[in-house]
């Protein structure tokens, strides 16, 4: 794929542009206040912040049950998106790349599995609605990640072909809907990763560390000289 120029890239959203856990843990907070229950330690939900509001209900309010969880999910997701940036915050060097990015010239897209209406907020409280050229959210496609179509989905709207695209996430289904589409990949190795997931394992075309180290990973990529 080294002979496609580079036009665009793609990113993950919660995790790789945002650590959104705060207002996401918050949400949880808030919803076992509105049900009576006990305060408990938090601690441990950030690293599923990427999975969807299910997954941390499930773990933070235990009480409930797979269908009071069903019942009570609009609730949640009603609460956090009305804070979904009261905590949240860009990654140390998100906002200097995308200034950077976009002065080069590349699109920037996001493609996440969040909800397109939780999305939005959060883009444009963020600041970025004019930086960020095409969104699709979770629900914007029949399949979301790590199925290509979403991805494929961006690139369409950016009008750009899957391989003139970079994939960036901090999440395996990135870098496989990335892959699947046709995009090169490059994995972020901050954000959410599981005690148990090494990025090193995901068949990426590159492995940053942190977010300004992707101009390196995208000028090796444009003249193929990833080792």
């Amino acid at each position: 794929m080294t002979g496609s120029a580079l036009r665009a890239v793609l990113f993950d959203l919660d995790g790789t542009l945002a650590d959104t856990a705060p207002d996401l843990v918050g949400a949880v907070a808030r919803l076992r206040a509105r049900l009576g229950l006990a305060e408990i330690d938090l601690g441990h939900l950030p690293p599923l912040a990427g999975q969807g509001a299910l997954a941390l209900m499930a773990a933070g309010v235990p009480e409930l049950d797979e269908a009071q969880r069903e019942v009570w999910r609009s609730a949640y997701l009603e609460d956090y998106r009305a804070h979904c940036w009261d905590d949240s915050r860009p990654f140390d060097g998100v906002p200097d790349l995308l200034e950077r990015l976009d002065a080069m010239g590349l699109k920037i897209g996001v493609v996440t599995n969040k909800l397109r209406a939780l999305a939005e907020p959060l883009i444009r409280r963020a600041g970025w609605a004019d930086r960020v050229a095409a969104l699709v959210g979770g629900d914007d496609t029949d399949r979301p990640k790590p199925a290509p179509d979403p991805v494929e989905q961006a690139c369409r709207l950016l009008g750009v072909a899957p391989g003139e695209a970079v994939m960036v996430g901090d999440d395996r289904r990135d870098i496989q809907a990335g892959r699947a589409a046709g995009s090169r990949t490059v994995a972020a190795a901050w954000g959410y990763l599981a005690a148990s997931e090494d990025p090193a394992g995901w068949g990426a075309d590159a492995l940053i560390r942190r977010p300004i180290d992707l101009l390196a990973a995208l000028a090796e990529i444009q003249t193929g000289t990833l080792r």
